[in-house]
């Protein structure tokens, strides 16, 4: 049986859909394609979202194993709730999205948690495959643990976020730390998160109702992972649905919806952290497909994930 979308997110996604049918449509592969309609979709949407005020944003940078530099912004709140940091990593399948396609939900949970947020502008794939978004993440996460004190924030606080593909990046970097030793991570907050590129398969029953589907998966995969997409010899680190050993990493909130192209990999990792003693909190919104905020803000089920998501940030 096939569940119909949620009424107000269905109203939002009907002039998208209806926009989308003037578009050629895009062949699997086709990032550059994907990549100029999709950042200025998700850039546009952002654009919607009402940014409270009470923030303070502020340039800076982090330097990368290689030496380049990885523009990072920093959103503090003019009331502070508390001295956590979350370290923010976009989403955009791997190829897209950037520091200004999330700016304005950047503003809105730094000033709704009263906890700042630090955006990492990663380098994209696939000029920069595997490892170098992971890697520029993680060294994004070394700069906010080795500047915390100035920055007045608690190391102890410090926290990983990201959605879609930055929530797949997020859990990387969580792996990443424990295993070289630090920064000790306070939380992962794992928004809708791109775990595993195995989801490559054609799924029938999401046709009609998908906003990222097989093939624009096919294609963030293997943009970060060329040929070896969707093979047997895949590195935990770039997904983390395929990291064998969960014990020791950081307490997590995991959020997907009923109708994501994730929804399997999002509660079967989160199944696996609670197997492997992680404490978990697993939310799945119903009758709503990938990135349904993004498209449908005023939402009832939006306003809800929202808060969801607010909340785990002052949890901290």
């Amino acid at each position: 049986m096939t569940v119909e979308l949620d009424a107000e997110v269905a109203a939002a996604l009907a002039p998208v859909r209806e926009a989308m049918k003037a578009i050629p449509p895009l062949v699997p592969g086709d990032w550059r394609g994907r990549r100029e309609v999709f950042d200025a979709a998700i850039t546009a949407q952002d654009a919607l979202l009402t940014a409270p005020d009470g923030v303070v944003v502020t340039s800076c940078a982090a330097t990368a194993e290689d030496g380049a530099s990885i523009p990072l912004r920093l959103y503090r709140p003019t009331e502070i709730r508390s001295p956590a940091l979350a370290v923010h990593l976009h989403g955009g399948g791997m190829f897209l999205g950037g520091l200004d396609t999330h700016d304005s939900r950047c503003r809105a949970y730094a000033a709704l948690s009263g906890v700042a947020l630090l955006s990492v502008g990663y380098r994209l794939a696939p000029e920069h495959p595997h490892p170098v978004p992971v890697e520029d993440c993680y060294a994004a996460l070394r700069w906010a643990a080795d500047n915390a004190p100035g920055l007045g924030v608690d190391p102890r606080r410090v926290a990983v976020m990201g959605d879609s593909a930055g929530g797949g990046l997020a859990a990387g970097v969580a792996l990443l730390a424990r295993d070289r030793g630090g920064p000790d991570l306070a939380a992962q907050i794992l928004i809708q998160p791109m775990l595993d590129d195995r989801t490559i398969v054609a799924r029938p029953d999401l046709d009609g109702v998908a906003t990222w589907t097989v093939d624009d998966n096919l294609t963030g995969w293997t943009c970060l992972l060329g040929e070896a997409a969707g093979g047997p010899d895949t590195p935990g680190y770039a997904t983390p649905g395929r990291a064998t050993d969960l014990t020791g990493l950081p307490p997590a909130y995991v959020e997907t919806g009923q109708l994501d192209l994730f929804r399997e990999e999002d509660v079967s990792y989160a199944d696996r952290l609670g197997r492997a003693g992680v404490p978990v909190e697993l939310v799945q919104y119903p009758a709503v497909p990938h990135a349904f905020d993004t498209f449908a803000p005023a939402a009832a089920v939006s306003r809800r994930a929202i808060a969801g998501r607010v909340q785990a940030l002052r949890a901290l």
